[in-house]
This record gives C-alpha cells, structure tokens and sequence, in this order.
C-alpha cells in the first residue's frame, strides 16, 4: 500500500503544487508503505517509524519481511538514510539485494533490540553503508 491510499487528509492529492511532499510527509501516511529494491523485488512494507526524541530526527525504520499473515517474518531496523522515495511508484527504495535483506541483523516482534544502544547502531549503519548520526562510520 502506498502513502498516497493513507492520504486521509488529501494532502497528496493537490492537483496544484501546494501542500507537503515528497520532502516533508506525514509519518502516519509512511507506515504500512511497501518497499523495494533497485531490481524491482519487493522487500516489505514499513510497519514503524523510530525517532530520535531528543533530536527530533527519524533514526529508523522497521520493515517486515517474510512470512504469511505476519506469522514468521523477521523486522528490520533501517537506517532512515538508507532508504530513498520513489514519488513515481509511490514507495520506498532500499538498494539492498534481497539475500542481503534476508540475512541483515533482524529480531522478533516479541524481542525488540535497544535502539538507544550506540554499538548496536553503528553495526546496523555499517550493514547498510550509511554514517552514524555523529556522521562517523565503521571500517
């Protein structure tokens, strides 16, 4: 499903070109948005967006994939910086291979992992080649 479908409030849907997006959104209208890679494989869908409070800045966001009926698939934190919007298709952009995705560091629904923890963030930043807040990166 697309942020265009959650476009409750019409905001989107401007046929003049008033209004947000695709540089500033409604973070309610992103989860639930599909994603893909660059070979057109899709990759999940956002089920949450994970902000920096004392930023104001949005760290993460946690995909879902595999499974059926939510049963079995693993979530994933994504750097935000990794993932770019496709305003044509309506969704997001990863350029991760799907084998990579499969075997990134993930966790249950039921075991959420520290997002606070900064060794735990730099190793997700290193998996998707993006920099750390404080703009380091590992090597």
């Amino acid at each position: 499903m697309s942020y265009i479908e959650r476009d409750t409030y019409g905001m989107y849907n401007r046929y003049d070109s008033t209004g947000p997006g695709p540089e500033t959104m409604g973070a309610s209208t992103l989860i639930g948005n599909d994603v893909y890679n660059a070979q057109e494989e899709d990759l999940g869908d956002i089920k949450e967006i994970m902000l920096d409070v004392a930023s104001g800045k949005v760290s993460y966001a946690v995909l879902s994939f595999g499974g059926f009926l939510g049963m079995g698939e693993k979530l994933f934190a994504v750097p935000w910086a990794a993932l770019k919007l496709d305003p044509v298709n309506h969704r997001f952009i990863l350029d991760v291979d799907k084998e990579r995705l499969k075997n990134a560091p993930g966790f249950d629904k039921d075991d959420w992992p520290d997002m606070a923890d900064q060794t735990w963030g730099r190793q997700i930043h290193d998996y998707y080649g993006t920099a750390y807040p404080d703009g380091s990166r590992l090597l």
